[in-house]
């Protein structure tokens, strides 16, 4: 039998590196084609051997099957050109979906905490036996045999109607996508037309209202903090070290965890990967070690110290995550002045969200907004980083020529917060640090 060849239209985007990384370990054949822009998914894939092209139709083979990425439209030359030779073109989550169906397995769908949860129950059920796992940050391994896979399925654009999973997670129901979903009740729907779709079992957080609305044909299990959930964390004792708590599952005692991780959803978080275990039957003494041991993702809570500053790097670009992520810092640094320097991503979600935005920065104990980082998928709005600016007290806008505003602060922590290029105001702050 010939082996299968698969072809990325776009491979260096973090979902389909990271399932060109899946299919390469299992020994399929990987190639695939994008733009010569340097990522940071780049470099696994080129030492993984899995050859990165420019796009070219000549690329395409008879006999291919060729992975169609979300950005790129049926028009695009080497698509055009696989379907004059007759080649299979799919599209991302119908490639995820023929893993799903070959192993026990979990999706991770929600508006936040879908990379950090899906990180967190690779990371566990990996401890414990064979497991294939997908990451939206660009992360994916095939291990052979396995008994597990676990996977993000994302909402956007009703991506995860693609899939049939054995159990899914859903950390939170949220209005994330505006461009796509019409309301919260819109965005509800898919989330129950995905939960319809799983086989066995769905953990849902028990304190999100749509989540309690969800109508499925297979058990909900809400998992949180509180007497009305079935999974729930009670002790909790945060640190500066991480947090300790007792989960319980109805009446039922399933242990004491610990984690070195930080903020409260890392607690939920993790309660989730438990219910999990638990309902596999996997020893949860096992799985407590597993918890123990994790360490974080990337883009979530990376930490650096330069000088006497310690700073942390966040993808939050959510009212939501932004909280989660002031609150992180707090409990590991009870000592610091905790600054937030954010970089608002879009003009609609700015707008969407622009009185959750302020309440959420409002917590940390200055707060500096950088211009907005726009998309190219959009007019600029009506809105401003000073629309923000006005609703935050004490915070000022920074950019690129003024960072040398942050100078000022000693013995503090600056996290840098934002979807965009945030990363460029970081770099040049630790340079300014490097030679104050």
């Amino acid at each position: 039998m010939m082996e299968k060849s698969y072809y990325f239209v776009g491979i260096k985007g973090t979902g389909m590196a990271a399932l060109a990384r899946v299919l390469h370990d299992r020994g399929y054949h990987v190639e695939g084609s994008d733009i010569e822009k340097e990522t940071f998914t780049q470099a696994p894939l080129e030492q993984a051997g899995i050859q990165i092209h420019n796009f070219d139709p000549a690329n395409i083979k008879p006999g291919m099957i060729i992975v169609q990425g979300n950005a790129f439209g049926d028009d695009q030359p080497e698509i055009v050109r696989a379907k004059e030779l007759g080649d299979k073109v799919q599209s991302y989550p119908d490639t995820v979906e023929e893993l799903v169906a070959q192993y026990t397995s979990i999706g991770v769908a929600g508006a936040h905490g879908k990379t950090s949860t899906t990180a967190l129950l690779s990371h566990v059920l990996s401890s414990v036996a064979p497991t294939t796992y997908l990451i939206g940050d660009g992360e994916g391994v095939g291990t052979p045999d396995s008994r597990f896979f676990v996977f993000e399925a994302d909402e956007y654009r009703d991506h995860f109607l693609a899939y049939h999973p054995d159990y899914a997670i859903m950390t939170n129901i949220d209005f994330d996508h505006p461009d796509f979903f019409k309301d919260i009740d819109d965005v509800r729907d898919s989330f129950e037309a995905y939960g319809k779709q799983v086989k066995k079992a769905v953990f849902a957080w028990g304190d999100d209202e749509n989540l309690r609305k969800l109508q499925l044909d297979v058990p909900i299990y809400y998992y949180g903090t509180s007497e009305k959930d079935d999974f729930r964390a009670v002790n909790i004792q945060r640190t500066p070290q991480g947090s300790t708590f007792e989960a319980w599952f109805k009446d039922e005692k399933l242990g004491e965890f610990e984690i070195h991780l930080y903020g409260e959803h890392s607690v939920l978080n993790s309660l989730a990967v438990i219910a999990v275990a638990y309902m596999e039957q996997v020893d949860l003494k096992d799985i407590a070690k597993g918890l123990a041991s994790f360490s974080g993702v990337k883009r979530r809570f990376a930490e650096s110290y330069v000088g006497d500053m310690m700073l942390i790097d966040d993808y939050a670009h959510h009212p939501s995550e932004i909280k989660a992520t002031i609150d992180a810092a707090r409990q590991k640094y009870p000592d610091k002045k905790v600054l937030a320097v954010f970089q608002p991503h879009t003009y609609s979600r700015l707008q969407a969200y622009l009185k959750e935005f302020g309440q959420s920065l409002s917590a940390a104990d200055k707060t500096f907004v950088t211009p907005i980082f726009g998309s190219i998928r959009e007019n600029a709005g009506h809105v401003s980083s000073q629309d923000l600016e006005d609703l935050i007290p004490g915070s000022e806008g920074i950019d690129m020529d003024s960072m040398d505003k942050l100078l000022a602060y000693h013995d503090a922590v600056v996290v840098f917060m934002g979807a965009g290029d945030i990363e460029k105001y970081e770099d040049k702050y630790k340079n300014l640090l490097s030679n104050d």
